[in-house]
């Protein structure tokens, strides 16, 4: 009997084509819809945390609040603070720098390009491997001699040389009010999707490194300690424990120094997206609603039209149940095949946004069934009244009806 409904609920489908699309084009808006928004939100979750995974997931950095009502000078660092740090944790941290940076036009020639440099220490590259394809990195000598040399991102140095391969090419630079003459050691290039490189850059702004005691002399202060640990040590655990070091050393309590690690910041970020999404998504779930009473209206008209049919099919033994069935399968059918259009639109849209913008799209598995089985449920939920009224029908009056 169940084959027999699902024949001719399929049959009521086929023969009013136009009407059935029409009832489930409001599923198909829902689910659509829900699949866009929550593949977008897996889709930018997804980008941030390759985003993160390029800063480092093992970074963190400490400092004392800048909300202290006390602040002072002496809150800020030296180099030799930053250098007992790394001897007193010299089995838990991997690398060490005073997390300075600067921006400065780069001139050759008739070429002027805005770079933003990073500056660091010689080991830098042991915890954030670059693929250096011209020249070589830095050395702890470029490091201790403060040596004007730089690295250059590939797409940089083409646009202020014209190309690539420059090492051993000198431009001019001020940094710290100091205009001087500083020579290209190395080239590197770094594979990132337009999105990502979007968010670290402003699009304007070319990437390099310099050494960090050309940014940051003994004398100077700075006001945060970044740092990578070592694989195996758990961040929160010593967090805590830098936190009361640095608290002893700057005669603070624990609770004025703020530390903070890429994965506590990629955790802010994952819950804020993943809380968006799911309100953006559920907004989009009011549509399945719409498309649920559409369903239900349609599925009224339905039952009048075929009110004599009913009455046969009761007349020639029929039961309430097999009617009651028969209208729900139909209900069912449509609002699942909506529901699979409905997916297939949302993929597209989401794939064609995503490769528009040079980003990796992510739609999950369990969210296509999800929809697809949701779809199906609303169908017969919203179906249930009009084929309990049908299957409720008196043979006799049925049979009467014109």
């Amino acid at each position: 009997m169940l084959l027999e409904n699902l024949s001719m609920a399929l049959h009521a489908i086929k023969a009013n084509k136009m009407r059935s699309f029409l009832t489930m084009l409001g599923i198909i808006i829902g689910i659509g819809s829900v699949i866009a928004i929550v593949s977008v939100g897996d889709s930018m979750r997804n980008l941030y945390a390759d985003a993160y995974k390029n800063i480092g997931v093992n970074r963190a950095i400490a400092m004392v609040s800048w909300n202290v009502t006390d602040f002072r000078m002496t809150d800020y660092f030296t180099l030799d603070e930053m250098d007992r740090v790394k001897e007193v944790f010299d089995d838990k941290i991997e690398y060490i720098d005073a997390d300075n940076s600067t921006q400065a036009d780069a001139i050759y020639g008739r070429n002027k390009v805005k770079f933003s440099f990073q500056g660091i220490d010689y080991n830098y590259f042991d915890v954030q491997p670059m693929n250096v394809i011209y020249g070589r990195e830095f050395n702890e000598g470029d490091i201790k001699s403060g040596a004007n040399h730089v690295l250059l991102e590939d797409k940089g140095a083409e646009k202020l040389f014209g190309t690539a391969d420059c090492v051993g090419r000198t431009f001019r630079m001020t940094v710290n009010k100091d205009t001087q003459e500083y020579t290209v050691i190395g080239v590197y290039h770094q594979d990132l999707s337009p999105m990502v490189a979007s968010m670290l850059s402003s699009g304007r702004t070319q990437a390099g490194f310099i050494p960090y005691t050309i940014l940051t002399k003994p004398d100077d202060y700075f006001s945060d300690i970044n740092f990578y640990i070592k694989e195996g040590v758990e961040m929160k655990a010593f967090l805590q424990e830098i936190a009361l070091y640095l608290a002893k050393q700057k005669n603070r309590t624990v609770d004025e120094i703020r530390t903070m690690s890429v994965v506590d910041q990629m955790g802010s970020v994952d819950t804020v997206l993943g809380g968006l999404a799911a309100a953006v998504g559920g907004i989009a779930a009011i549509s399945l609603l719409v498309g649920g009473i559409g369903i239900m209206n349609i599925m009224m008209v339905s039952v009048t039209e075929r009110t004599r049919e009913i009455g046969i099919r009761k007349a020639l033994g029929a039961r309430t149940k097999d009617i009651l069935s028969q209208f729900l399968i139909e209900s069912g059918i449509m609002s699942a095949c909506g529901g699979v259009i409905g997916v297939i639109l949302g993929t597209v849209l989401v794939k064609v946004g995503g490769a528009a913008l040079g980003m990796a799209t992510v739609v999950k598995l369990p969210v296509v069934i999800v929809a697809v089985g949701f779809s199906a449920l609303v169908g017969i939920f919203f179906g249930l009244y009009p084929a309990a009224k049908a299957a409720k029908a008196d043979p006799i009056d049925a049979l009467r009806y014109e």
